[in-house]
């Protein structure tokens, strides 16, 4: 068989791997690139492999750069099923139908403000194309095996990380192939514990924090304190999040703390049309996690949910302090670019950011401490304060990876690191080296791996 890296292979998203198999050619994922403008200029290529000829995708969770590429699959020609866990499948259907809707809004914009170089600005997908898409959606239960064909099994199993993810655990001729997908954290406010491979011939392994460890910060203390300097200087705290499992986490903190008079009642607004949709899908689907839904709806009723984007101006132009949530998480786009337009050169606000910035993306040069950012085309001067925590990340540390190998029973035959910049990937392989003796490779974007069955 042949296994294609055709994303997430020496950076961190585009995940998409393509098993070619004599008996089905089976996609893991297919998500866009994010962050470096080269990187998101592959977005717009074709696949380099007979795209009629994959048979189906499987999606470990709904995150962009798992589900993003979707569409342009269907477009150049795939017709088979898309498989992931009802929660996976309802995420995914919120993400591309928004992100559909924001390409299509961010191409007119561009074309009617001429600042666009391409003559005219195309929507990199538009509605038609998601819902064609939302078409092929068929979900499986978690922890059963599907047969695919005399051969070949597969079996998604609970990852924590946000709602519905899983890995993937498949057979093939015998041989078992894992791919972690992201995995999440132990301990996590929302989500249970991931579960652990215990057997995996061929390994794939997210690989994002491969060389960290997450600070032992309290979350709930930098809020606090956030929150009273907010106050004193009469400004804005905006914290750029994303709509998935960060949004719903922030609420829930924020409503914890109020309730336990650490915090004054200073008014909350989430403007994240995405979000909202997203904590219907917590609604649905009670079993995927811990929040008891006499929180849920306390939490949502201390909330002011935005509806319109009249309201987002209402809300710019109330003078109060306030807190804001709104999407994209890494300030590539959404509503946050809105306020940031109007706050971010105010030393009264407070910019927090509360999870991975990729590189290339306006949150990282944030982080990096960038005096001015470039967004609606024109530039905008820093005099914000910029917090970063990443305390609350969904993802795994260092520890957290080389803890999920631990009940592996065998030594795998390939261990693949995957979803990762060079410097994690690199760390990550050494440690796993150290602690488990095991081979490890680097795979780069474009190869192909050949496995004898």
């Amino acid at each position: 068989m042949k296994i294609n890296f055709l994303g997430a292979a020496g950076v961190v998203t585009g995940s998409k791997f393509l098993l070619e198999t004599s008996e089905k050619n089976i996609l893991i994922d297919c998500g866009m690139f994010q962050g470096l403008k080269e990187l998101r200029a592959l977005n717009w290529s074709d696949l380099p492999v007979d795209v009629e000829a994959i048979d189906l995708v499987l999606l470990t969770h709904g995150h962009l750069d798992h589900v993003g590429y979707l569409p342009r699959l269907v477009k150049q020609g795939f017709k088979g099923k898309i498989i992931g866990t009802a929660p996976t499948l309802a995420i995914a259907e919120i993400i591309l139908r928004d992100s559909a809707k924001i390409h299509e809004e961010e191409a007119k914009k561009a074309n009617q403000e001429k600042y666009t170089k391409h003559q005219p600005a195309l929507a990199f997908y538009t509605k038609f194309e998601a819902e064609k898409t939302i078409g092929l959606f068929k979900a499986e239960m978690p922890d059963k095996w599907i047969t695919l064909s005399a051969n070949i099994s597969y079996k998604f199993k609970y990852n924590g990380h946000i709602i519905g993810a899983t890995f993937i655990e498949m057979d093939i001729s015998g041989k078992r192939f894992v791919f972690s997908g992201d995995i999440g954290r132990p301990n996590d406010y929302l989500l249970d514990d991931p579960k652990k491979p215990e057997w995996a011939d061929f390994l794939f392994i997210e690989s994002t924090y491969g060389n960290k460890l997450h600070p032992k910060e309290n979350i709930e203390d930098v809020l606090t304190k956030l929150i009273k300097e907010t106050i004193y200087k009469k400004g804005n705290l905006i914290i750029p999040s994303f709509a998935v499992e960060r949004l719903q986490t922030l609420m829930y903190l924020l409503w914890k703390l109020y309730k336990a008079n650490n915090i004054p009642n200073i008014p909350i607004f989430i403007d994240s049309p995405m979000g909202n949709n997203v904590l219907e899908v917590f609604k649905r689907f009670p079993k995927w996690h811990k929040l008891p839904m006499a929180d849920y709806n306390a939490m949502c009723n201390h909330i002011n949910i935005i509806q319109s984007y009249k309201e987002t101006w209402e809300t710019i132009d109330d003078k109060r302090s306030k807190i804001i949530i709104a999407g994209s998480g890494m300030v590539t786009g959404g509503r946050v670019l809105t306020y940031l337009q109007q706050l971010i050169d105010e030393a009264s606000t407070t910019v927090l950011l509360v999870g991975y910035q990729a590189e290339g993306t306006r949150g990282r040069q944030l982080k990096d401490g960038a005096h001015e950012i470039r967004f609606f085309g024109k530039y905008h001067p820093v005099k914000a304060n910029i917090v970063c925590v990443e305390s609350l990340s969904a993802h795994a540390d260092q520890n957290d990876l080389i803890n999920w190998l631990s009940h592996i029973k065998n030594i795998p035959e390939q261990v693949f690191l995957i979803h990762g910049e060079a410097t994690a990937l690199d760390a990550f392989r050494v440690k796993i080296q150290d602690t488990y003796g095991w081979q490890v490779k680097i795979p780069k974007l474009s190869d192909v791996e050949k496995v004898r069955l």
